[in-house]
């Protein structure tokens, strides 16, 4: 006899466990997420092309390298650039303070941490994020060059992150400086000697020259000053595209004609 056909089992239906409600406010956290992103587009979208400066917050006042960072905020304010830091001590404090001294935006992107950071009083136009990766994006997409000083695991966080984007070409490629030959070289040294070991290589020899190392600050203004003129003329070339783009229909968007403006629409009837 031909075997019946088995009928279908239904399948298991598996609860994910409540661990103090961790799972139950995964769906809500998104929206969290989202006002940070929404926050910091509609604040810096208004700030324009910055310079990101990163490095220890324990870098003292009295250490040189908090000097060169200040200075070189000022340098750059001066000249209009918006100076843009992690919003806490140290460096951080370094460049806020002659971002606001040089009269551009000094902006501090503040994180929430564990540590308990406290904002810096330089930074006249302050963020505050729980979540790194959202902090990151604003880092990125509103700088024209990386500027980094000496620092720890956050700092390393910040370089490493804008090697991986212009590496892949997930970002368009800018200016990453790092300020102070005697910290950093060991790193780079390090880059050469195992990651492009023969055999063995991790990197290509190209990628080493996505990275800048100097000792001097007007060095680094140089090359952030040219980022940032580039950037801006990118942006208002940008802007005359947008005047006439294809709509959905394929139909183009560009400006109202003289005739029917409102302006004119009254002397065109009579």
């Amino acid at each position: 006899m031909p075997r019946r056909p088995q009928k279908p089992k239904a399948p298991i239906a598996i609860e994910a466990p409540e661990l103090d409600g961790y799972t139950s406010e995964d769906t809500w956290r998104i929206f969290r997420i989202m006002s940070e992103f929404v926050e910091g587009f509609e604040t810096m979208g208004r700030i324009g092309p910055a310079v990101s400066i990163f490095g220890s917050s324990r870098t003292r006042r009295s250490n040189g390298y908090y000097k060169k960072a200040r200075k070189l905020a000022r340098m750059l304010s001066e000249r209009g650039i918006p100076i843009i830091t992690g919003g806490g001590p140290g460096i951080m404090e370094a460049a806020n303070r002659g971002a606001l001294e040089g009269g551009s935006p000094s902006v501090g992107l503040n994180i929430t941490i564990p540590q308990e950071q406290e904002a810096n009083p330089y930074a006249d136009v302050q963020l505050d994020f729980r979540y790194f990766f959202a902090r990151l994006v604003m880092f990125v997409k509103y700088s024209c060059s990386f500027v980094c000083f000496p620092g720890g695991f956050g700092t390393l966080h910040e370089f490493f992150n804008s090697m991986t984007l212009i590496q892949t070409g997930k970002a368009d490629r800018f200016p990453v400086i790092l300020i102070g030959r005697s910290y950093w070289e060991g790193l780079t040294q390090w880059m050469r000697k195992t990651m492009l070991q023969a055999g063995n290589e991790k990197i290509d020899l190209e990628d080493l020259n996505l990275f800048f190392i100097t000792n001097s600050i007007n060095e680094a203004a140089r090359i952030v000053q040219d980022a940032w003129a580039t950037k801006l003329e990118a942006q208002r070339v940008t802007a005359k595209r947008r005047e006439r783009r294809p709509t959905a229909e394929g139909t183009m968007i560009g400006k109202p004609s003289r005739i029917y403006s409102r302006k004119n629409r009254n002397n065109h009837r009579s």
